[in-house]
């Protein structure tokens, strides 16, 4: 472009009369911002039924034993790896395995990481594990991650049985940001999302589940 028409296009937009830039309009509320008690776990219910999870409802710690107990029969589970967190430790699940003839290991039993990794590809037919918390809003999974319930155990066996206490339930993320990525020198080792099983796709469209993760997530509500 030559200069002189270069400088007449710039004195054209230079002299162009200013607009002003109008105000971006606010958001409407999203309705489940609002969502609270047993509402919000219905809605819950519904979305992890919608994003592919096997959903289960109990009243507390006791039928979420018996649900395992259940799930095992179904699913033919004979050893099972599990986390030690908060959630998962009060259930008492070696001695649920002991009485329902399954195997219950943690990751604290390995003396070094490739045995643990071993067991958890080779000999785990399904993990346990708390969640940190749940998104109703679209049925997002919040794990936080350290020893007590490492990443692996979510990825590796082919199924995943989470369990959900109900004052675990946020309608959406906004809600927790602040607890688990607000506090300096607070932060877990690792923290990870997951919406249903894993799930890709080749370039056909065939669609594949647990390429990446879990083939089956079956989600139990405790409360």
């Amino acid at each position: 472009m030559a200069q002189d028409a270069r400088e007449e296009i710039l004195g054209k937009l230079r002299a162009a009369p200013k607009q002003p830039i109008p105000e971006r309009p606010p958001l409407p509320p999203m309705k489940e911002e609002s969502l609270q008690g047993e509402e919000m776990v219905t809605f819950l219910m519904e979305r992890l039924a919608a994003e592919a999870y096997t959903p289960f409802r109990v009243r507390n710690n006791r039928e979420a034993l018996d649900k395992l107990a259940q799930i095992a029969k179904e699913e033919g589970l004979k050893c099972i790896m599990t986390s030690t967190d908060d959630v998962v430790t009060p259930l008492d699940l070696p001695s649920w395995g002991r009485g329902n003839d399954v195997k219950v290991l943690n990751p604290s039993q390995f003396q070094d990481r490739q045995t643990y990794k071993d067991a958890v590809f080779d000999q785990a037919d399904a993990s346990v594990t708390g969640a940190s918390f749940v998104v109703a809003e679209t049925g997002s999974l919040g794990m936080a991650h350290g020893t007590d319930n490492p990443r692996l155990l979510t990825l590796a066996p082919i199924t995943h049985i989470v369990l959900i206490p109900v004052d675990h339930i946020v309608p959406v993320l906004d809600a927790v940001v602040g607890r688990y990525f607000g506090q300096v020198g607070k932060y877990p080792s690792q923290f990870s999302f997951a919406t249903g099983p894993s799930l890709t796709g080749d370039i056909t469209g065939y669609l594949f589940r647990g390429m990446h993760g879990p083939r089956k997530v079956i989600a139990i509500v405790i409360g």
